[in-house]
């Protein structure tokens, strides 16, 4: 619809402290009228219901804020979003990862779908339908309260096409991924629906410096591949849009909020102009492959770190050296056959991630959230 477009069947609601049912004419009623009911808590093992209603609509916006913002407390809270009465949420997430945040470590920035004016807030408008109802929770895991919580859900009243599909995320991490495996983004999934983007955090493991982490190729498994995929990326780097390694930047679409010296590495691409159909089932996956000069390789390889060699580059001559059956080739790079190389390798990071996507079900068959431990170990990496 076209912004002046009438819809006579569409009804405004705001969700807040100041009007928690969206109930018409019921809004502002606390303190006579003044600025009565901002904020309020969420207590210690506590969670506070955002938004409910009945019917059929579209969430249009979420806006949240809260007084504590650190990266452990980003994990703590919990984000869950559940669509026409189904016991399972759609989207269990951390509140600081959903809105791309993955490392905790929050700064201005602007994008299509998420966003944070300031970096003090937490901003979305994807559109989120429902049916029959929906709920919006956030969750505190932590042995702490936070005592200011202020947050607007935004949406409005009306019917949805019968071809609507229902929104959902998923978080995930590997602290460290598995060698020689790739790590997964999102796992198989059956069903039909669009995938719409994710965000992703890296802290990369320190004993590989200086070589570079991003050579890994994104892998979407559709409508019922096998052992490889219809879709597949050049590069981590090449996935945001970028090239030749990754620095920071914010666009519409893509970006990296993160990029520092310590290796830590935050960044999303949002599939909205290059939409990602499935019709079967779907999987998504992100090779685990650095690469580097045949000297700095080298060393890492006689630190014992863990790493599989798979191939070497000189001046576009490509050399495959990967077979899973055998020991890792062992690099000379006094050699002829090895010196001046750009070698990729299998290695091991911390990586965690969220899946956002459009699905024909209220609910799905994905795991549930990893626990508070597992999600905030070695919070200071988060």
């Amino acid at each position: 619809m076209m912004l002046y477009n009438y819809n006579p069947n569409a009804h405004t609601r705001w969700s807040s402290f100041e009007n928690l049912s969206g109930a018409k004419g019921a809004a502002a009623m606390e303190n006579n009228g003044a600025k009565g009911h901002a904020f309020d808590a969420i207590p210690a093992h506590g969670k506070v219901t955002m938004m409910e209603t009945e019917g059929s609509g579209v969430v249009r916006r979420i806006w949240i804020t809260t007084n504590e913002r650190d990266a452990y407390i980003l994990r703590a809270l919990v984000l869950r979003m559940y669509w026409d009465g189904a016991e399972k949420p759609a989207v269990e997430c951390p509140l600081g990862d959903f809105f791309a945040f993955n490392l905790g470590k929050m700064q201005a920035f602007d994008s299509a779908l998420v966003s944070s004016p300031e970096g003090k807030s937490f901003h979305c408008t994807i559109p989120m339908p429902f049916r029959k109802g929906a709920r919006i929770e956030i969750c505190n895991e932590s042995d702490r309260t936070v005592s200011h919580l202020f947050f607007d859900v935004d949406y409005t009243l009306e019917p949805v096409a019968d071809d609507t599909l229902y929104f959902h995320a998923w978080w995930n991490r590997e602290n460290p991924t598995a060698l020689c495996e790739d790590y997964t983004i999102l796992p198989k999934l059956s069903g039909h629906g669009r995938f719409l983007g994710t965000s992703i955090g890296i802290h990369c493991d320190p004993e590989y410096k200086p070589t570079w982490f991003g050579e890994g190729e994104v892998k979407f498994f559709l409508d019922g591949d096998g052992k490889y995929p219809t879709l597949s990326g050049t590069g981590l780097e090449d996935y945001t849009g970028t090239a030749w390694c990754l620095g920071t930047f914010t666009n519409r679409t893509q970006g990296c909020m993160e990029a520092d010296e310590g290796n830590r590495y935050c960044f999303y691409r949002w599939h909205i102009d290059d939409p990602v159909w499935f019709h079967e089932d779907i999987r998504m996956t992100l090779q685990q492959i650095g690469g580097g000069g045949a000297n700095d390789v080298a060393d890492v390889q006689k630190k014992g770190c863990s790493m599989h060699v798979v191939s070497a580059d000189w001046m576009g001559d490509l050399k495959p050296l990967y077979d899973p059956e055998k020991p890792s080739y062992i690099i000379n790079p006094e050699s002829e056959e090895d010196k001046g190389r750009y070698f990729n390798y299998y290695r091991q990071d911390d990586y965690s991630s969220v899946a956002y996507f459009y699905y024909g079900a209220p609910a799905s068959d994905l795991p549930a959230i990893q626990d508070l431990e597992k999600r905030t170990a070695r919070t200071e990496n988060c």
